[in-house]
């Protein structure tokens, strides 16, 4: 492929709405187009990027016995009222009319048209295990769409999903396509971590994430090095052990405390480090009052909150609410005789057995100090839980040592659905004795053009993108230098033909530019082999080639018709393709 003949334009400047390094270099590459907030064009190379993930996923998805189909990307809004998601995904979703008023939606996921698939094609155990999947466009109406393909409103997406007649064979399919994403994700070059992750509202609490880390990941992951133990923030557990404080034998003691709302303002104000505190907030949980107390120097992780109390709405009460349940204002709640004798009150795990703690009063202006948690309150035994956000310095769960916390891009998920949708929509199986069963279903998701710019926001350097060699856009630029000169033209086209033979997607750099510009170029697309081939290289012994990350020492000159080889080298193939 000569230059000349594609559309690729680079960028010296860095696009001023781009704020991390995957973002500016996909742009400046010429990889995508902006056309709107969330919305971007794929350029040649851009989709020659895309189309290797995606054969890379097609080869392990039929490895893994995944069969391929492909559903509208515009859902009905009967399927998505059958399980209630489309009151539940609110502005999340794009939603439309047609001309005789239907409703529709641009779909975010597939869970419903699949299930609604299975049902009518599925009938007897003698079709299972079954999975599906898919490569196809999804839209979510993100709130702030940033930092490029990372979070943005259409997205390329892998969804897969499996059927079973039981939980064991359910875990088996979820297993086997565990496996193939660790395959996809090496396989693109991509240092992919499966982490424990919340499955939301998904279906079945058994799920993991694999992340990139990266600094600019969104997601906070729990990591320990030591024994590999990686979770979501939102799922991560630490070891804590039971509280030994000595019995508090004074009784509870008001202190004023006027103006002091945050632990931050009454520690200060009292003199004491903020684990001598309680933090007490009030939830409202399907519209009931529910106080919520962790350490002073913990945050509530709310999502564990959700999951333990088997809530479907969670949020901070309002302050009215606050004021009825307590009898105080926010900042002055505790969980020692509350307003509302019969309002729940639940405990972060760390805190059974707290002695002498300092907790909201229950007036406005006031704390009380002294309070033991098993005297002064009446926090049942099962209401202490893990209801804590994980901090680095945590003891790791599995060997208790120290916790690390990174950042992570989050590129596929696994999950356990269970009978959730299968239930919804009566997707059922007869087995050998005729009887009706729900199917037990997975799914599993890759963000195909997300996992572009995270090979980008792993894989670069200070002059561009260093791609893998299995999904760069070409694996080998020839720098023409001379493209006037016959015989030089005449060399890089015969290399050219050779690699291509070979099976080396090969671009010719044809342009009437200067080595610098072309070189520059070259660095910042990030192909893996450079050529260089111009009329005073020959004139001095041959072509130039080098490897896209190593120094310049390490440049190779060689006689043109050993060029092929050595460029076949320095891909690693051998001589072979």
């Amino acid at each position: 492929m000569k230059w000349t003949r594609t559309l690729i334009q680079t960028l010296r400047e860095t696009p001023a709405d781009a704020e991390i390094e995957s973002h500016k270099l996909l742009v400046r590459a010429g990889l995508v187009r902006k056309v709107a907030g969330g919305l971007y064009a794929y350029m040649p190379l851009g989709m020659r990027v895309l189309a290797k993930i995606q054969a890379i996923v097609r080869e392990e998805m039929a490895a893994a016995g995944a069969l391929e189909i492909v559903a509208p990307i515009l859902q009905p809004a009967e399927l998505w009222k059958t399980t209630g998601r489309w009151d539940a995904m609110g502005a999340n979703m794009f939603r439309l009319r047609d001309r005789a008023e239907h409703e529709y939606a641009l779909g975010p996921t597939a869970e419903e048209v699949f299930s609604f698939l299975a049902k009518g094609v599925v009938s007897s155990y003698r079709q299972l295990p079954l999975t599906i999947y898919q490569i196809q466009w999804k839209f979510r109406d993100e709130t702030r769409p940033r930092f490029g393909l990372m979070r943005s409103k259409e997205f390329l997406m892998k969804d897969a999903y499996s059927f079973d007649v039981d939980a064991d064979g359910a875990d088996k399919s979820y297993w086997t396509m565990y496996h193939a994403y660790e395959k996809v994700f090496a396989r693109c070059g991509l240092k992919a971590v499966p982490v424990q992750a919340d499955g939301g509202d998904m279906g079945d609490s058994t799920t993991h994430e694999f992340h990139v880390l990266a600094d600019a990941g969104e997601d906070g992951i729990a990591w320990c090095a030591k024994c590999g133990y990686a979770a979501n923030l939102e799922r991560a557990e630490r070891a804590t052990s039971v509280v030994s404080s000595a019995p508090c034998a004074a009784l509870p003691e008001e202190v004023a405390t006027p103006g002091a709302r945050t632990i931050a303002e009454v520690s200060g104000f009292m003199g004491l480090g903020e684990d001598a505190f309680v933090k007490s907030l009030v939830y409202a949980v399907d519209g009931k009052c529910v106080m919520v107390c962790v350490p002073g120097d913990r945050d509530v992780n709310e999502v564990k909150l959700k999951r333990f109390l088997g809530a479907k709405e969670l949020a901070l009460a309002d302050n009215s609410a606050v004021l009825a349940a307590t009898g105080a204002n926010a900042g002055f709640v505790g969980p020692v005789k509350p307003a509302d004798a019969a309002m729940r009150i639940v405990a972060d795990v760390s805190l059974k057995g707290a002695e002498g703690r300092v907790v909201g009063a229950n007036k406005d202006g006031f704390h009380l100090r002294n309070v033991s948690l098993a005297r002064d309150t009446a926090i049942a035994g099962a209401d202490y839980a893990d209801l804590t956000i994980v901090k680095a310095g945590d003891a790791c769960p599995h060997c208790a040592a120290a916790l690390e916390i990174k950042r992570g891009i989050e590129v596929g998920q696994v999950f356990k659905l269970g009978v959730k949708y299968s239930k919804a929509f009566n997707a059922v199986y007869k087995n050998d004795n005729l009887e009706e069963k729900l199917m037990i279903m997975g799914c599993y998701g890759i963000g195909v053009s997300r996992t572009l710019q995270a090979i980008i926001e792993q894989s670069h350097d200070k002059d561009g993108i260093l791609w893998p060699d299995a999904v760069a856009p070409y694996r080998v630029v020839i720098e023409l230098l001379d493209p006037g000169v016959a015989e030089v033209a005449k060399i890089a086209e015969t290399l050219e033909s050779a690699l291509e033979a070979r099976g080396v997607d090969t671009i010719v750099d044809d342009r009437e530019e200067r080595p610098g510009v072309k070189f520059k170029d070259a660095d910042l697309i990030g192909f893996p082999v450079r050529v260089v081939v111009g009329a005073k290289g020959l004139a001095a012994g041959g072509v130039e080639i080098k490897r896209r990350c190593e120094d310049k020492s390490k440049t190779r000159v060689v006689a043109p018709g050993d060029a092929v080889a050595a460029v076949l080298e320095c891909l690693g193939l051998g001589g072979e393709a």
